[in-house]
């Protein structure tokens, strides 16, 4: 990984992508820390203080702590992510998504306009119910000019966001998306590892806890690594074709299908989905709702904890299919094997292919998602048990890897790409 930064900073053009989304994510880190106007942050700071962590994690997990302080980024990409949820289930069920969808580059610029304007919608609503709901207890000025300034400046903070994603997309290296809540965790980094020191040094955390977390990161890493770089390997075979005088085919290759196919986007989407009932309970403080998300959904609740951890795992399921089945289209890689003169060795061409790649892909997806669980909902676990102060979990190990590695393989792909065309020329 050292070596490809090292020489992808060597090529001019390289460096210059590398800058610019380093610059990008430097930008997001700064509006992190620009507060909303009117906030007393006296009132925010106790209002955090006196609620558990895990109810607003997620927001904190993806803004990098501009959710805790209030900042004009303090909604995230969260709206992004929910949007794009929405698109994609809409584009399995409605027939003229799904046409779109299938235009190529011109159907996707047309989604990621509908993303676009979904994303603004919910960035809206999401606004409203914090600056009228969550946070109207720590306004210094409850005049509704200042509250419609706030919602408004949440609202272009998200939009500046998403154009920073699209814009690392088009002009840098790797996700934008995935960059920016990248930027986001690691920045927390810092932070724990000053609270870690503190507590022991004060006794509030023995050693031997921080090396039990400490170990389980370790372990975590080292598995997620692994499940995203296993590769099941489908054998092909081309037939051999006479043209004139020359044969062609003939040769062996193989499919290379991932283990983790839907890489870190089955957790982030489910974690997505588990807040909604956080953000309707937030908005309703006093109600009886609230009192019953804290006792029977909340990931710190008794019961609670299990409801959330039953939810978890059958969200992380069935995104790991669902996305997998969106991405990795079997039907049409039979046929073109099937075009091609290929098959695939004790298996018919056409439908038994198809049928046995799925049967693979299944596989794959079950082994993946029930990996995908069990790192996400074991920091959970442990915290319930052993009252670790486990703040940088599963979760958010699994999304820094897994963005760390797919940006490395993007930078690995474009070097062997200019490679190639400067071979070429």
């Amino acid at each position: 990984m050292i070596q490809t930064m090292v020489n992808a900073w060597k090529v001019p053009e390289m460096r210059k992508k590398l800058l610019f989304t380093f610059f990008m994510l430097v930008a997001f880190r700064l509006g992190s820390n620009i507060p909303v106007p009117c906030i007393n942050r006296t009132l925010l700071a106790s209002m955090f203080a006196s609620n558990d962590a895990g109810l607003f994690g997620l927001f904190d997990l993806f803004s990098g702590g501009a959710f805790s302080n209030l900042t004009i980024f303090a909604l995230s990409i969260t709206p992004y992510i929910t949007s794009s949820i929405i698109l994609q289930l809409l584009t399995v069920a409605i027939p003229a998504l799904e046409e779109m969808a299938k235009e190529g580059e011109a159907g996707k610029r047309k989604i990621a306009q509908l993303t676009r304007y979904i994303t603004v919608v919910l960035a809206f609503i999401q606004a409203i119910g914090y600056t009228f709901g969550l946070f109207r207890g720590v306004l210094t000025d409850n005049s509704f000019f200042v509250k419609s300034v706030i919602v408004l400046t949440l609202v272009a903070g998200t939009a500046v966001l998403m154009w920073i994603g699209e814009r690392i997309n088009e002009k840098g290296i790797g996700n934008g998306i995935s960059l920016i809540i990248f930027a986001g965790i690691v920045s927390r980094v810092p932070i724990m590892l000053r609270n870690t020191f503190f507590s022991i040094k004060e006794g509030r955390m023995s050693i031997v806890s921080a090396l039990l977390f400490l170990v389980f990161a370790l372990a975590v890493i080292v598995g997620v690594i692994y499940i995203q770089e296993g590769t099941r390997k489908i054998p092909v075979q081309y037939a051999k074709r006479v043209v004139g005088r020359k044969m062609y085919g003939g040769q062996s290759t193989h499919i290379p299908i991932k283990v983790n196919q839907a890489g870190v986007i089955p957790v982030i989407f489910a974690v997505s989905v588990l807040q909604i009932p956080a953000t309707v309970a937030q908005m309703m403080p006093n109600s009886g709702f609230k009192a019953f998300y804290d006792k029977w959904l909340a990931a710190n609740g008794n019961p609670g904890v299990w409801v959330y951890f039953t939810f978890n795992i059958l969200m992380i399921v069935f995104f790991t299919y669902f996305y997998g089945s969106i991405s990795f289209n079997p039907v049409e890689i039979a046929e073109n094997m099937k075009g091609q003169g290929g098959f695939i060795p004790g298996i018919r061409p056409g439908k038994s292919t198809s049928e046995y790649i799925t049967r693979v892909m299944s596989r794959l997806n079950f082994v993946s998602a029930i990996f995908l669980a069990i790192i996400a909902s074991m920091p959970t676990l442990l915290q319930h048990w052993t009252k670790l102060p486990i703040n940088f979990g599963g979760t958010s190990i699994i999304i820094a890897i897994g963005v760390a590695l797919d940006t490395m393989k993007t930078l690995e792909t474009q070097m062997v790409m200019r490679n190639y065309s400067g071979f070429l020329k």
